[in-house]
């Protein structure tokens, strides 16, 4: 008897060891100021801002790991010596395919009402969900990149100190760190910016002042500019898209990229795109919706041509630029020294927005 009973005990199974418990840690909160002539930043309730988790949405946006062959960051599209944007065209995904639009700059997202040329991300946490699956962009299915960051070393350690998850990580998580982190790249450290702002200790050129007449007036010889760049963001915050004429077509079925009318399905809105900023414009070439301008200098002579008269072409082409716009002479290289002064050197080099590896 007692021979079976030692038996008994030599086989019993060990108990299984119980999970550490989760660590609670306590965010660091994080204030955005907003600068001179700005509003105040709306912050998502569901997303304050912390110091934690602009740490990880920066890792995350320079970090090639949410790409199918961990080969394309966030970054790789959006160079800090473009302001946040590309100088091609187009981008290029992870499997070499050219997309069909160019890519915006990132800063002051903060204050933008909509994302994409089109409009069709209306959070920015929504928007940052499009790239990572796009099979023409980083080609990586959420649930993947889940799986990649939470068997990471150091990511699943860093989300709980972000926001205080022990579960997996999601999509969810990831959105809103790079949202944290896009909203503190403000820009408003231009040389405009100083010249307003900065109680005379900059001065504008007589060269970029009469540009800044040219921009901000409506007379026979001026540029009309404002009507689509007018805010303190140098674009729209009132929704504004726009058919800018450059498509020479007749039916609005003749447009190889819809816009906003993709969006919607309104016929009005087939060939309107985002007011893009022209804050730091210098270093965003080449221009528009697909890159077709490679210069300022092509740019505006499409607004000094005139364009083309395409179906709902926007009123202010009708009628402010019908036939053209008819600048002083020298008038064209005045307007490109002003939106020259827009070109914010501390925002482009500010370490803090760089590369963290």
């Amino acid at each position: 008897m007692v021979l079976s009973l030692t038996f008994v005990v030599a086989c019993k199974e060990e108990p299984p060891k119980p999970e550490p418990p989760c660590t609670e840690y306590t965010q660091t909160p994080l204030e955005i100021v907003s600068p001179p002539g700005f509003p105040p930043m709306p912050i998502p309730t569901d997303n304050p801002m912390t110091k934690e988790g602009v740490r990880l949405g920066r890792m995350l946006f320079w970090d090639p790991i949410l790409s199918i062959d961990s080969t394309l960051a966030c970054a790789g599209c959006h160079s800090p010596d473009a302001a946040f944007a590309e100088n091609i065209s187009v981008s290029v995904g992870t499997s070499n395919i050219a997309g069909k639009r160019n890519s915006m700059p990132l800063f002051n997202l903060g204050w933008v009402p909509e994302f994409t040329w089109d409009g069709r991300a209306l959070t920015l946490e929504e928007q940052i969900f499009e790239p990572v699956p796009n099979p023409i962009e980083m080609n990586l299915d959420w649930n993947l990149a889940a799986e990649k960051l939470n068997s990471h070393p150091d990511y699943p350690d860093l989300f709980n100190r972000a926001f205080n998850i022990c579960e997996d990580v999601d999509s969810t998580h990831v959105s809103k760190a790079i949202a944290q982190f896009l909203r503190t790249m403000i820009s408003a450290g231009s040389k405009y910016d100083k010249a307003v702002y900065g109680n005379g200790s900059v001065q504008l050129t007589d060269a970029e002042l009469d540009g800044f007449d040219i921009f901000q007036n409506d007379g026979d010889d001026d540029g009309h500019c404002q009507h689509c760049h007018g805010s303190i963001l140098f674009s729209t915050i009132d929704n504004y898209f726009r058919n800018n004429g450059l498509e020479d077509i007749v039916d609005i079925s003749e447009y190889a990229d819809p816009g906003l009318g993709a969006v919607t399905g309104n016929a009005e809105d087939f060939g309107k795109f985002k007011a893009a900023t022209l804050r730091n414009i210098e270093l965003t070439a080449p221009y528009m919706h697909d890159g077709r301008f490679a210069t300022l200098d092509e740019a505006i002579d499409h607004y000094i041509s005139g364009g083309h008269n395409p179906p709902n072409l926007d009123i202010i082409m009708t009628t402010d630029i019908l036939g053209g716009l008819s600048l002083p002479p020298g008038g064209k290289e005045d307007l490109i020294a002003f939106l020259k002064t827009l070109t914010d050197w501390e925002f482009v080099n500010d370490t803090s927005f760089q590369s963290p590896f």
